[in-house]
């Protein structure tokens, strides 16, 4: 039985069985984390690992970058910026500084790029890059055999034509791009092989990152996707619903994956909703068969993209199945792009990602995940909110050059680690769900998206105490245990009136977020506040926003005056509050009122984040 069960029955709390939340589901949990594509090689990096100390480096390269670039000129160009030219030379200094790592208490996840190859099959020089080292640099002692494909242009996704899909998006050292094809069992030969040798070098795990697919149309996805029509439809619904009168002869002129809502049909959804299938899968055999054959512990995850909720255009889990959402994963990466950078106060644009979080955390079941967000700036605000919302703050692109940065860094891990029993293993607390409308974006229909959006952000400003739970994984949590269900009707989500009075409220700022959660350990539920107001520099002269170049330019504005009154749970009666916040290192016992089945108080003044622990004991004459 979990802890916090055992917990509250020991204090008497019979009646708190609805606070368990979503089933935990992995024994690896972290909070604090750091990733690093660029600035990992110099002195300042150790500075910020010794200060920060953080529980997981994302550290190394083990896929396609690194067969494709360590052994080329552009070693030390973007985008894995390799400490030297040469395939040894790297791996063996990636390989002591795994060590380094490991021996600083931190775990080391290797990045690996499962399919975005850079090179030319042929030029004037002969096949460079990824060619160049299949070809001739294959060290078999290391990596095993080859696969048995002469020629690497087999690997790649293929056009109608049959010729290789390419592109020139970065033009690195002038080579062309390409992609390979997950579905291809050569390729997966050559991953595992990767996986091999990755493991071999000491890391405790991977973040498979360009894990994409695109139209391709070779002969495994022609094949692969006729399987899984064939598996969703009858003879007469393949006929009748898409034309397609002969599925085992048919060759289809597109097979895409992420495209235009716009431009949707069933069709076309059927295609995005295989690729994120067998996309799975292939990840799954790769690193959950054949990865955990070798690591039973191996740490996976997969560096996915969500942004403002893009669906169907984005968002590499959209249409995947609720089954298949995470399953077997470690923890998860969900980049939220540009949209979590540029804020807009005035008009009410935090640029935060708390919707995000939360549907992220009830999705996943309460496991590790974190927002990739390119912050340099607002690192505090950045930090915050994830921890707020039950993730895992990471430092991607953390300026380890910026001696503020590492303070900051050093600060709020600091923090995190003092208090950790109050965020590892903690679950979310929460009054109402707010459900997201998964079952309309696989319908096509993203109207109710809309919607969510924009009503969830209101709902935000009100200070409600909610989760969102996508609504085709209902059955995953106990959804009675909320005071109300907040579905989409008539256009919009909304909370109905009759509720207002039940439920706790929070006057604070619009630029405040609250979220509220339980540590493993019970006896207590911790509200946690995050302030995103700051001073803004001025736009630029174009117009767009200027987020600031560093630490320096958070310019945080402290907020104060925040009330709060909080329904406790049945049966329960307040000993104490206590506030914590990163830049107080010493807790603040604050006054206190019951009223009825409420407990009232004022927050403190506060700069960016702080948590109002409200402790709680069994109610006199309550307990068994």
């Amino acid at each position: 039985m979990h802890k916090l069960l055992s917990v509250f029955c020991i204090l008497g709390f019979p009646s708190l069985s609805f606070l368990w939340a979503e089933e935990k589901g992995t024994e690896f949990e972290f909070t604090t984390m750091v990733a690093h594509w660029a600035e990992y090689t110099g002195p300042e990096y150790w500075e910020l690992i010794n200060a920060a100390k953080p529980e997981l480096a994302q550290f190394g390269f083990y896929g396609a970058h690194f067969y494709s670039l360590s052994h080329t000129e552009q070693f030390g160009g973007y985008p894995a910026h390799f400490p030297m030219k040469g395939l040894g030379g790297c791996r063996n200094w990636f390989a002591e500084r795994n060590r380094t790592l490991q021996q600083k208490g931190s775990k080391v996840i290797g990045h690996f790029n499962v399919g975005f190859l850079v090179g030319d099959p042929d030029s004037p020089q002969g096949p460079r890059g990824f060619f160049k080292w299949y070809r001739d640099l294959w060290d078999e002692e290391l990596l095993g055999p080859k696969p048995p494909v002469d020629d690497p242009i087999d690997f790649l996704e293929k056009n109608a034509d049959g010729s290789p899909r390419q592109m020139s998006n970065y033009s690195i050292g002038g080579m062309k791009e390409y992609s390979a094809c997950l579905r291809n069992p050569h390729w997966q030969s050559v991953l595992k092989a990767w996986v091999k040798a990755g493991v071999e070098n000491g890391v405790d795990g991977f973040i498979a990152n360009y894990f994409y697919r695109k139209n391709c149309l070779c002969q495994y996805c022609q094949q692969g996707f006729r399987e899984y029509m064939d598996q969703r439809h009858s003879a007469m619904e393949l006929k009748t619903n898409f034309g397609i009168s002969d599925l085992e002869k048919h060759q289809f002129e597109e097979i895409v994956c992420w495209h235009k809502p716009e431009e949707s049909t069933p069709l076309r959804r059927e295609m995005l909703r295989w690729s994120q299938i067998s996309n799975k899968q292939a990840f799954d055999e790769v690193f959950h068969e054949y990865g955990r054959s070798l690591k039973p512990d191996l740490i996976t995850s997969q560096w996915n993209h969500l942004s403002n909720f893009s669906q169907i255009s984005g968002d590499e889990r959209c249409l995947l199945p609720a089954e298949l959402w995470g399953k077997e994963e470690s923890y998860l990466w969900y980049s939220m792009g540009s949209s979590g950078v540029h804020t807009d106060l005035k008009n009410g644009v935090l640029a935060d990602g708390t919707l995000q979080a939360r549907y992220i955390r009830s999705a996943f079941r309460n496991k590790p995940f974190t927002l990739g967000k390119y912050e340099g700036v607002r690192i505090r605000a950045a930090i915050s909110e994830l921890v707020a919302n039950g993730g895992s703050p990471m430092g991607f692109y953390a300026r380890t050059k910026d001696p503020e940065a590492r303070h900051i860094f050093a600060t709020y891990y600091g923090f995190l680690d003092r208090n950790k029993d109050l965020y590892q293993g903690n679950t979310s607390y929460a009054e109402v769900a707010l459900l997201y409308p998964r079952k309309a974006v696989h319908a096509g229909n993203l109207e109710p998206l809309n919607a969510f959006r924009r009503d969830g952000r209101a709902l935000l400003n009100q200070h409600l105490l909610f989760n969102v739970i996508p609504d085709d994984m209902t059955e995953k949590v106990e959804i009675g245990k909320y005071k109300s269900i907040i579905e989409y009707k008539d256009g919009g989500f909304a909370l109905p009136e009759d509720l207002h009075t039940s439920l706790s409220h929070i006057q604070a700022p619009d630029t405040v977020r609250v979220s509220a959660s339980q540590p493993d350990h019970g006896g207590e539920i911790d509200l946690h506040f995050v302030n995103y107001n700051r001073v803004e520099l001025p736009r630029n002269a174009n117009g767009r926003p200027n987020p600031g170049r560093g630490a320096a330019d958070e310019n945080s504005i402290p907020v104060g005056g925040i009330q709060v009154d909080f329904v406790l749970p049945e049966n329960t009666r307040v000993t104490a509050v206590q506030v914590i916040e990163p830049e107080q290192f010493n807790p603040q016992r604050i006054r206190f009122r019951k009223v009825e089945n409420r407990v009232q108080f004022s927050m403190p003044v506060f700069r960016v984040y702080s948590v109002a622990r409200i402790m709680l004991a069994p109610q006199k004459g309550k307990r068994n």
